[in-house]
């Protein structure tokens, strides 16, 4: 594995049983992205794409094949070994936020640091990057008291806070109106380059994927066509 290799996949499959039968949903013979690469995925709902993610995550084990990350072998770590790997190494930005109703935007940011830092170090820290993201003025609010918007803003600060190497965005702006998928898009693009970071995102959004300097089709490096999964994680 070269040295500029941030992600390595071999021989990945991985299936899921939907009524008592088996569904293949990925098999990749070989895929690889270089460090500060930037990437998106598209294609149909059971195809495979979020499922991807959550192997690429550590979240879903393969059933067979290999993952590399930073030449760290994900498919041989135990959980725990997995769960330090995505704090450091991994960033993840959902389609649904994911933010807690009871906790400032702040303290949203806050919870998933990882870095033992003073009260003062992580207050600068989160204050610095809500205002790369417009909302130095909203640390104070409630998820409530934001638009959907400015949600996935905040969703993305706490994906990128502790730094980690890999972003995935899974369907970042799939519950977004076009103008503010936009401007999302842009945001995380945008983000993701000022701080070198390798991005990966799945999305239905044609308009997104066209951002990407690479856009491909799931079955571009999944050799399971054309075929209608069901599996509820695909």
């Amino acid at each position: 594995m070269g040295g500029n290799v941030l992600l390595q996949i071999r021989s990945l499959e991985k299936e899921f049983r939907v009524d008592g039968r088996t569904v293949p949903i990925l098999n990749i013979p070989e895929w690889s992205i270089a460090k500060g690469e930037k990437v998106a995925i598209t294609g149909p709902s059971g195809s495979g794409k979020s499922t991807l993610l959550h192997l690429i995550s550590g979240i879903l084990r393969p059933d067979r094949g290999e993952i590399y990350i930073n030449e760290t072998p994900l498919h041989k770590l135990k959980e725990a070994e997995l769960d330090k790997l995505r704090a450091s190494q991994i960033g993840y930005v959902l389609q649904d936020f994911h933010l807690i109703p009871s906790l400032t935007v702040e303290e949203n940011v806050e919870i998933a640091l990882k870095w033992r830092l003073s009260a003062k170090q992580k207050k600068d820290l989160i204050g610095g990057w809500l205002e790369k993201v417009g909302l130095q003025n909203r640390s104070t609010h409630l998820p409530s008291q934001l638009s959907r918007g400015q949600q996935q803003r905040v969703a993305i600060v706490r994906a990128l806070v502790n730094d980690p190497p890999l972003v995935l965005a899974d369907e970042p702006t799939g519950s977004l109106d076009w103008e503010t998928a936009d401007e999302i898009s842009e945001l995380l693009l945008n983000l993701s380059a000022a701080e070198t970071k390798t991005l990966i995102v799945v999305t239905h959004d044609l308009n997104m994927a066209r951002r990407f300097p690479v856009c491909l089709d799931i079955y571009d490096v999944n050799r399971i066509r054309g075929s209608k999964q069901e599996a509820s994680m695909a």
